[in-house]
């Protein structure tokens, strides 16, 4: 899967939890936040960045 993010809006983005930058994972499809350790989908090329959507990593 391939997901594009136009560079200003993620210039823009953060983690709703932490506040902190926001990382691309284009083969996964989503926006990760390395801070709180939260991946946030990428559905029809909208991020969705609730907590309650969220997946933890490692």
């Amino acid at each position: 899967m391939s997901t594009k993010i136009d560079e200003w809006l993620l210039e823009i983005l953060v983690c709703p939890q932490s506040k902190a930058p926001l990382r691309l994972d284009e083969e996964a499809g989503e926006l990760v936040c390395d801070e709180s350790g939260l991946a946030y989908p990428i559905r029809d090329g909208i991020p969705v960045l609730l907590v309650d959507e969220a997946r933890k990593i490692e």
